[in-house]
């Protein structure tokens, strides 16, 4: 999804730099979808870091009032998988919150025309 992303957005930037769109009105269709599908994905994203954020801190507070090596073990691997969750949280929100700029610039273009 990230690789998929990525290449999505830069094939934006580069229209919107060349600025000499001529289906302006299908790309503006087709970004809306994709921004709604990227959307849809931060969502699920949110839900799932923060269902790691709330086993992670109820796991380290158990860990902390009863050590026991399963807990501990628990606790590392929730925080083990709750720290890459949030790196690409905030991927997820930093490229949507991008294509709403772009989105932004291709209606700017296509009002010049």
């Amino acid at each position: 999804m990230k690789k998929y992303m990525k290449e999505y957005i830069e094939s934006i930037d580069k229209l919107i730099e060349s600025k000499k769109i001529d289906n302006i009105d299908e790309i503006i269709e087709e970004h809306l979808l994709k921004i709604s599908f990227f959307q849809h994905e931060r969502l699920i994203h949110f839900l799932v870091t923060m269902l790691f954020a709330i086993l992670s801190f109820a796991s380290l507070i158990y860990t902390l009032n009863n050590i026991s090596i399963g807990f501990v073990l628990l606790t590392i691997a929730l925080l083990c998988l709750f720290i890459p969750y949030i790196f690409h949280y905030y991927f997820l929100e930093n490229s949507v919150q991008h294509m709403y700029d772009q989105h932004d610039e291709l209606v700017k273009i296509r009002d010049k025309k």
